[in-house]
């Protein structure tokens, strides 16, 4: 089943595997009375339906190679052919006390380091009690961010010249945390605009970012 979510502004966002995008826009010209256009650029692809639904790709893995042009109804194969070549991946999740780094080829994991760092939860209490609390909170947080960044360093940015693109997933502010790390530099340069949404990191999630990396995020919108 599609894993779906809201935008904002309006919409939702639909995750599909390449081995089913051609099929998922046949049905959605099905379900819209057709298509009379499809806008395609080196970084997104626009599909307008008859009844004014679009559906919007973020290209996955850019550049997508057909210029900037307008094609009348459904003219996805060029998208379809990009989304579905052979890719070697880096997975970078990270999550305050969880980190779980991989590099994927197709949907299995080759390489892979995951781990866990207890970091408490804020406190409620005040005063000195409450700072003493959030030192010890933030030396935690500093030494679980400095362990991802270690195993990323490792297992990722020593393999970055093989790798096709970069896929990043959990927390935004722990993952511009470890942007500021030089060593993790190439890895950052490769990393897509995408963030996954996961759980706490684990091997288990690690395999599912793998199969879900893959995926085109469509974003459709109805008319106004």
């Amino acid at each position: 089943m599609a894993r779906t979510r809201q935008v904002s502004g309006g919409g939702r966002a639909v995750e599909v595997e390449p081995e089913r995008l051609a099929r998922w826009f046949a049905r959605f010209a099905e379900r819209n009375g057709g298509v009379i256009a499809t806008r395609l650029g080196p970084g997104e692809v626009v599909v307008t339906a008859a009844d004014g639904t679009t559906a919007t790709v973020a290209v996955p893995f850019p550049p997508l190679p057909v210029g900037d042009r307008e094609a009348e109804g459904l003219a996805v194969e060029a998208l379809v052919e990009h989304a579905s070549r052979p890719r070697r991946l880096g997975l970078l999740l990270v999550r305050l006390g969880g980190h779980s780094v991989g590099v994927a080829e197709g949907d299995r994991v080759v390489a892979s380091r995951t781990g866990r760092h207890l970091v408490h939860g804020r406190s409620a209490a005040g005063g000195w009690s409450q700072q003493r609390f959030a030192r010890r909170r933030d030396g935690q947080a500093r030494q679980s961010l400095r362990a991802a960044a270690d195993d990323a360093a490792e297992i990722l940015a020593s393999r970055a010249s093989g790798l096709d693109g970069v896929v990043l997933g959990g927390d935004r502010r722990a993952l511009d945390e470890l942007r500021a790390d030089p060593r993790l530099a190439p890895v950052f340069a490769l990393a897509s605009e995408r963030v996954l949404d996961v759980a706490e990191p684990r091997r288990t999630v690690l395999d599912d970012a793998a199969r879900r990396a893959r995926a085109v995020e469509i974003t459709v919108r109805d008319p106004a």
